[in-house]
């Protein structure tokens, strides 16, 4: 059996129970704050209220940004917004084109097509923007690397504005352009998205042009926030700090959104306006707007953003899903034929696959389930010719842009940040690659990196499981990256009456802890491992969980959801009450 590693951080009594005191919450959630580094009451009740904010004069020296934006807007020459193809890229070119819009200025886009364009800002398009009398050019999640690009535009006569959010080049060279980037420009939130970063600009924009004598609707800037709750899940960036707040915010605002393409896109996607989570972002919208740019082009997704006609919302919406079908029937004949290659290869610290005919907007989803199911770096490569175009993805403990950038002469371009990046490779280079980034890998990552750790948040008894707990741990959402969801153990575990369900994908069981008789007892179920749980029924073990609330024809319940399970092999120091714990490993 695979080791299983069970980490309990500290938690001492004192914390947890002046959290219970003082904000009024109860020990399994006090347990959850003081393990997240919330033990203060200040900070957690901060962190539960989720209010922080940041004004866009935070940004240093966007007004060097905004001058030229609105004197373009008043002159009426032309103004480009240079976006990406994936949810965050349509997302904040629409946030841009809109408030463009509104202040009245003559602006127009483009989306880059992933085949012919690639990533980011090209020379090529450069060229063809100037050919077509673009005189501002404002990039969106994209360019903070473009220096001889944006030094190409400049050349041929156009000013630039570069936004973004993407790591700069290891030499620390930027484009000689007005920059807004969070990390660059001493933001307090550095995580943002990119579509975040151009609701900041759009908000400074709107402060300025209503300075000048402008009338400006807030309300319809303060409608975007759908748009950047949709990018921030999307994009998978730390929702910790201005981002939980704009993440909350966008989805009141999604609820109500008046935006015809995104109704239609949740209709098309059966996600209820009223019941919408980060969830729902995350794997029922944000993959139906990124199959455009995965599939086809991107532009067929910020048509149904921009457009104000619900018959042709509904139309592209539909066209989107029918893309998304596609787009996972692609991806799993490239996981399979990517699986067995990895089988060949045997034990790795690091995978580099690549494979003739597989879809160059697909294979990062298939790097990012093969990575998080083995525990290892992996880049997929789509070769096509001499040249090969590749998406990577990666575990928490590597840095992959770093890992890209010891192996950088083997490739032909990169780009990215830690957790995920893509490339360009020479087709005769691949194999001489796949060498250098397993033995890089082998050097930086520890045994102990690549093993499967479940970090527990409350140590909890049945008891504790019920419908009032399940919507108290709601008010730690939106959960993700940073913010992962709540991990309870129940460290004397018994599986009772485990049945399949979903034609034998799932099971479903009653959990039961404790010594009184009758034991105390939950119900539970268990997603995508039949009814092998890890543990024999009637075994004693130890188990974590996901607590939710579930929602079906009208009737809320909680939810026990089987997140890992292991035998016991060892007495637990942690008390379900989460008194005097010590840091616990159970190898």
């Amino acid at each position: 059996m695979e080791s299983l590693c069970f980490e309990i951080p500290d938690c001492p009594s004192g914390d947890v129970e002046r959290l219970e005191r003082e904000l009024r919450v109860s020990g399994p959630l006090a347990q959850v704050l003081v393990r997240r580094g919330l033990g203060e009451p200040a900070r957690a009740r901060a962190f539960l209220a989720a209010e922080e904010e940041h004004p866009p004069t935070a940004f240093t020296d966007i007004e060097e940004a905004v001058e030229p934006i609105l004197r373009y807007a008043n002159s009426g020459e032309r103004i480009t917004i240079h976006g990406d193809y994936d949810v965050d890229g349509v997302c904040s070119t629409a946030v841009l084109v809109r408030v463009l819009r509104r202040l009245g200025a003559n602006v127009d886009w483009y989306l880059p097509d992933r085949a012919s364009d690639g990533y980011g800002l090209s020379l090529n398009t450069v060229e063809r923007l100037a050919a077509a009398g673009t005189r501002l050019l404002v990039t969106v999640d994209c360019a903070i690397t473009a220096v001889a690009e944006v030094a190409r535009a400049v050349a041929l006569g156009m000013e630039v504005v570069v936004t973004d959010h993407h790591t700069p080049l290891p030499d620390g060279a930027l484009p000689d352009a007005p920059i807004v980037h969070p990390a660059i420009c001493g933001y307090p939130c550095p995580d943002l998205c990119a579509t975040a970063v151009a609701y900041k600009l759009a908000q400074a924009l709107q402060s300025a042009a209503t300075q000048r004598g402008s009338v400006c609707d807030g309300r319809a800037l303060e409608e975007d926030l759908d748009l950047v709750a949709l990018a921030t899940v999307a994009d998978v960036v730390r929702l910790v700090g201005e981002n939980r707040t704009l993440v909350r915010r966008g989805l009141r605002a999604l609820a109500g959104t008046a935006k015809p393409g995104l109704r239609a896109l949740m209709e098309v996607a059966r996600v209820d306006p009223g019941k919408l989570n980060e969830r729902s972002l995350g794997f029922a919208l944000a993959p139906r707007l990124n199959a455009a740019g995965r599939m086809h082009r991107a532009d067929a997704g910020l048509e149904l953003i921009l457009t104000e006609d619900p018959a042709r919302a509904a139309q592209v919406a539909r066209e989107l899903d029918r893309a998304n079908h596609e787009r996972r029937q692609v991806e799993t004949r490239i996981r399979y034929e990517a699986e067995a290659q990895i089988a060949a290869l045997g034990e790795r610290a690091a995978y580099v696959l690549a494979g003739e005919g597989w879809h160059a907007g697909v294979i990062g989803i298939v790097a990012a389930r093969l990575a998080e199911r083995n525990r290892r770096p992996v880049v997929l490569i789509a070769l096509d010719g001499n040249i090969g175009k590749g998406s990577g993805r990666s575990i928490e403990a590597f840095d992959l842009l770093a890992g890209l950038t010891a192996c950088g002469g083997h490739l032909r371009r990169y780009g990215g940040h830690r957790a995920a990046a893509g490339l360009e490779i020479e087709r005769g280079r691949v194999e001489e690659f796949a060498e250098a980034f397993a033995a890089y890998a082998e050097r930086v990552l520890m045994p102990a990196d690549m093993l499967p750790v479940e970090r527990v948040d409350a140590v909890v008894g049945c008891g504790d499981l019920g419908m009032e707990l399940a919507e108290e741990l709601q008010t730690l959402a939106p959960f993700g990256r940073g913010n992962p969801g709540v991990s309870l153990l129940v460290a004397d575990a018994t599986f009772r009456d485990v049945r399949p369900m979903g034609e034998g994908k799932h099971a479903r069981f009653t959990l039961e802890s404790g010594d009184e008789c009758p034991p105390t007892r939950a119900r539970g179920v268990a997603f995508g491992l039949g009814v092998r749980l890890g543990v024999d029924e009637g075994e004693p073990a130890e188990a974590t969980f996901t607590l939710e609330v579930n929602e079906w024809q009208g009737v809320s319940e909680p939810r026990l959801v089987l997140r890992r399970a292991r035998p016991t092999v060892q007495a637990s120091t942690a008390s379900p009450a989460g008194k005097d714990e010590e840091l616990v490993l159970f190898a």
